[in-house]
């Protein structure tokens, strides 16, 4: 085995041996990193990981804000042939302290705004071993509990220990865990070797993204998930680019003081958050960043409406793909300069698609079916979760949950989550087709469509809307007969929403997918 097997070489320690030390890595509102520099902190990391005694293949749990710290933390853990576990910082401390126990961490780097709530839960984990306290800004973290130490304290207990490079591995070890989202159960952790970074690199980075060395990238999607993880290191990572990262909440308010301050290139965001901000008042040419080339989206469908007023307002079209946590990233997507809103585009090269109904069999275009996938990027398999691994993980083929059309033309048309599906006067309704008609409507900033039974037992839609601000006062009687009538124009007079309720907010995951599930918990 060689050590150029290590995901860490070809990301990090390349780039000096090519000669890109002094190149900017990473910048955050209060540091900067050069690749060299992040190159001698992530050893040093690697070297205090191994005098703390943990060894090889144990997991390390980071929970962490989007700081210069992160990447530090999870090549150094790399470095070392430690399994660093990205966690959701949004989880409440009870979900986290199921994913530490569940993975079995015994080291834990966490951000000191996060860290109060999980200290009565960490005392009662036997395999954690030491707790590193990581600050935003970097100043210094005093520990406040046993097992606890600063950053830059246990940094500092390398000992020149360290190793030169990283330690040599297969491509085909387990580099590294990612809990899915849990937005529908606890989550589950998908174990990712070494080879599967590069692969999105040298797939959706290099061929569709055209990522280059000069690019800045800003992912308003955070490290911990899967597509933030991409975005804003993988990616600018394997041509020797930098990303920009913000610790704090990504409102539409911060956005646009980050694509201001930073002007990149290149930014990553969710529908949810690009509608929101197109309803920004500050919205306009390059959203605030002059040097602003391309836009992408995923975590969920990106609906037309949306794409297109972006587009209109901003100048830059969104290229809309589907990533999955168990595939790493995208593998299905539209391409620069040939945006077709309303579909996620097509298979990224190196990967295949099909659409399948449940026995198996490929569908005809223009059937709905679910979509499974193929790639060089799919998981290994959940950890302890056997039977949902054989379910998920068939063979060479991964299952999405995922249901989609291919239209002639060989592009992909999300229609929903398999369970979201709906039967409407005995004809399947796609809830995406729905919401989509609904934000065609200039009234309409999020829209969000289920099932619920009327008086007779049969299953119609439900519709619940945000309203954009300059609609706020609009007649909500008025308005719901004239979406009701827009949606039947649209895409037929059967799938209209019967009831439409008017809210404001509505429930999403810490990635910005809406929770439909809890819509219809609360009695849709």
């Amino acid at each position: 085995m060689s050590p150029h097997g290590n995901a860490a070489w070809y990301f990090l320690h390349r780039h000096l041996a090519e000669g890109r030390g002094d190149r900017l890595a990473f910048q955050d509102p209060h540091r900067r990193l050069t690749y060299a520099a992040l190159a001698a902190r992530a050893t040093s990391f690697a070297g205090a990981l191994l005098a703390a005694g943990i060894g090889r293949e144990r997991r390390i749990a980071l929970v962490l804000l989007d700081t210069v710290d992160f990447p530090i933390a999870f090549w150094g853990a790399l470095a070392a042939g430690v399994v660093p576990v990205p966690v959701n910082t949004l989880l409440t401390p009870e979900q986290t302290a199921y994913v530490l126990a569940d993975s079995r961490a015994e080291a834990l780097v966490v951000s000191t705004p996060l860290a109060a709530p999980l200290r009565p839960l960490l005392a009662q984990m036997p395999t954690l071993r030491q707790v590193i306290l990581a600050t935003p800004d970097g100043s210094p973290a005093p520990p406040a509990a046993a097992r606890e130490v600063g950053w830059d304290d246990f940094l500092g207990t390398d000992a020149g220990i360290h190793p030169r490079e990283p330690v040599a591995v297969s491509p085909d070890e387990v580099a590294f865990w990612l809990y899915s989202s849990g937005s529908t159960g606890l989550p589950k952790g998908a174990r990712h070797v070494h080879s599967s970074l590069r692969a999105t690199a040298d797939t959706y980075g290099a061929q569709v993204l055209g990522i280059e060395p000069d690019d800045v990238v800003y992912s308003a999607a955070k490290l911990f998930f899967a597509y933030g993880l991409g975005n804003a290191m993988t990616f600018p990572m394997a041509v020797g680019a930098s990303a920009v990262l913000l610790p704090d909440r990504p409102t539409p308010e911060a956005v646009l003081t980050t694509l201001a301050r930073f002007q990149p290139s290149i930014f990553a965001g969710v529908p949810t958050l690009y509608a929101s901000l197109l309803a920004h008042p500050d919205i306009g040419p390059g959203a605030g960043s002059a040097r602003l080339r391309r836009c992408i989206s995923a975590g969920e469908a990106l609906p037309e409406p949306v794409g297109r007023r972006w587009d209109a307002a901003v100048g830059v079209e969104i290229l809309d793909g589907l990533g999955s946590t168990e595939m790493l990233h995208i593998f299905i997507s539209n391409i620069p300069g040939a945006v077709r809103y309303g579909t996620t585009g097509r298979p990224v090269p190196g990967y295949q698609a099909r659409i399948v109904d449940p026995d198996g069999a490929d569908v005809a275009d223009g059937s709905a079916g679910e979509l499974i996938v193929r790639g060089p990027s799919a998981a290994e398999g959940y950890w302890n979760q056997r039977d949902k691994s054989r379910r998920t993980f068939r063979g060479e083929w991964t299952h999405t949950g995922d249901t989609y059309i291919r239209e002639p033309d060989g592009s992909y048309r999300y229609q929903g989550r398999a369970d979201d599906m709906l039967k409407v006067g005995g004809i399947w309704v796609s809830p995406f087709e729905v919401e989509a008609a609904l934000l065609a409507h200039p009234a309409v900033q999020e829209a969000a469509v289920v099932g619920q039974q009327d008086a007779d037992g049969l299953t119609k839609p439900k519709a619940f809307l945000v309203l954009r601000d300059a609609f706020a006062g609009t007649s909500a009687d008025v308005l719901r007969e004239e979406l009701k009538a827009e949606v039947q124009h649209r895409i037929g007079v059967w799938k209209y929403p019967r009831w439409i309720e008017i809210v404001a907010s509505l429930p999403k995951t810490a990635t910005g997918k809406i929770q439909r599930y809890k819509l219809r918990e609360d009695g849709a």
